[in-house]
């Protein structure tokens, strides 16, 4: 949308959520609850975007700026006098600002561009200085109510603590997010007053403002879409709904969710149509999900690639690792960062990958550890296999050549090289490279003394009465 700016309310102390930290700092679906704001307000490409910052100051605006560097400005309000106020604080910001002016709040997290939209849309149609959104609720609570002339004009907005008890019987409340042209803003900003039982500088004087003079119309949104969040009740009841959102979405495009209530799903995992995600999966980050995927009941997966036809099973963890197409991961595995899975590979249970590249059609089925290593085309890892690969002071990498085999219970001591088609015995620990077309063992010689059983036992158990 063009010529529209939009300010972003994020200074109050939220002391309901009984917390440190900031409220708007707070996550929905592992992002910040501000950050859903700001991100509405680019979908609308608005600029600028003004947050006003107050309680927990330094720590909103390392986020903003981190997350969005010049994107946003910040502007602070030392005292909290009431939401005219704060905005206020936005105006020298605006000073050029020829258009539209949104007013959000840092902590209406699931407001929808398309109500925006439809607002200024509104606002354009009837040519009028101020819209606002309006929401019918069956307990009003501390919202403003939305006072209409009996020809059903919009007069004016009561807050809850000045309203008669006939005012406080109103369902049809004000939501706080306005669409206002910014003439009429700069200019009628200063004529609110504080005639009201909190002393305080309200927005809502500018919709009788509006309505005397040039025009206010009140457009009603969904009220899932308006509601903010004071306590970690309604954080959780908010990211529930946020999360139903998403996962409808998602199944509308052609992903299976096997019972959508158990999964989480954060906005910026990208999932592609035919997918199935069982229950209780967890996607973070950046994570990516190419068609025909399969992941299994309890499996986490963060900032990772996960390629075409890969099966995931059950209560494994991959994090900041690629799985080309075709492989097989888990049950019970974990992909540490750094990994790749090449395709048709396979790493069963009990596996801890981390910075390791598994090699085309490899596979490493049961109960080992594979750091820093290069693993060829063809390799079989046998079970209860270690790479070795710290000393204590530096990581060491481990190479093993296409085709090698590696016994169970075997230890690879970095830095080491086995040859291509080599055979590593079981139980052998390796130390030196391993030429290609070889055979590597360091077993002990095998002793077997006949009848020594009964004579040992008999010596542990004297040599257990001693020790009481």
């Amino acid at each position: 949308m063009k010529d529209c700016a939009c300010v972003i309310l994020a200074a109050g102390e939220g002391t309901r959520m009984k917390s440190a930290r900031p409220k708007v700092l707070h996550t929905v679906l592992g992002r910040p609850m501000i950050a859903h704001v700001v991100d509405a307000a680019s979908r609308l490409k608005a600029s600028p975007v003004i947050v006003v910052t107050g309680h927990g100051r330094d720590e909103v605006e390392a986020l903003l700026s981190s997350r969005y560097g010049r994107k946003v400005t910040t502007v602070l309000q030392k005292e909290q006098k009431g939401t005219a106020h704060a905005v206020m604080q936005a105006m020298s910001a605006l000073k050029n600002h020829k258009g539209d002016v949104f007013i959000l709040y840092g902590d209406v997290p699931l407001i929808d561009p398309a109500d925006l939209k439809k607002m200024r849309n509104g606002r354009k149609k009837k040519a009028a200085a101020v819209a606002f959104l309006t929401m019918t609720l069956p307990e009003p609570g501390s919202y403003g109510r939305v006072i209409r002339d009996d020809d059903g004009r919009v007069h004016s907005i009561v807050e809850a603590k000045d309203c008669t008890s006939a005012q406080r019987r109103i369902r049809e409340v004000n939501s706080g997010i306005y669409c206002i042209e910014a003439d009429f803003l700069r200019k009628n900003l200063k004529n609110i007053g504080r005639t009201n039982k909190k002393k305080e500088f309200y927005l809502t004087d500018l919709v009788e403002i509006a309505a005397r003079t040039e025009g206010v119309i009140a457009i009603e949104a969904d009220a899932h879409n308006l509601e903010g969040i004071n306590d970690r009740v309604q954080l959780a009841l908010l990211e529930q709904r946020a999360q139903e959102r998403l996962n409808a979405g998602l199944m509308r495009k052609g992903v299976t969710i096997r019972n959508p209530a158990s999964v989480f799903i954060e906005p910026d995992v990208k999932i592609s149509r035919d997918v199935e995600i069982m229950q209780s999966v967890h996607l973070s980050g950046t994570t990516k999900i190419k068609s025909g995927a399969i992941v299994g009941a309890g499996c986490a997966i963060t900032d990772s690639v996960i390629g075409r036809n890969v099966e995931i099973k059950p209560y494994s963890v991959i994090e900041e690792a690629v799985v080309e197409d075709d492989a097989v991961v888990g049950p019970f595995a974990r992909l540490r960062p750094g990994t790749l899975l090449k395709k048709g590979s396979k790493v069963g249970n009990y596996v801890e990958l981390k910075k390791t590249v598994l090699g085309e059609g490899s596979k490493a089925n049961h109960l080992s550890y594979l750091g820093d290593g290069v693993i060829g085309r063809g390799v079989n890892v046998g079970a209860g296999t270690i790479f070795c690969n710290y000393d204590g002071f530096s990581k060491h990498r481990t190479v093993l050549e296409d085709e090698v085999f590696i016994g169970s219970d075997s230890q690879i001591v970095a830095p080491v090289t086995v040859g291509k088609g080599s055979y590593v015995g079981t139980g052998t620990t390796l130390t030196r490279d391993v030429p290609p077309g070889s055979v590597a063992l360091s077993r002990v010689r095998q002793v077997n003394r006949e009848g020594f059983a009964r004579l040992l036992k008999n010596q542990l158990a004297s040599s257990k009465k001693k020790k009481k």
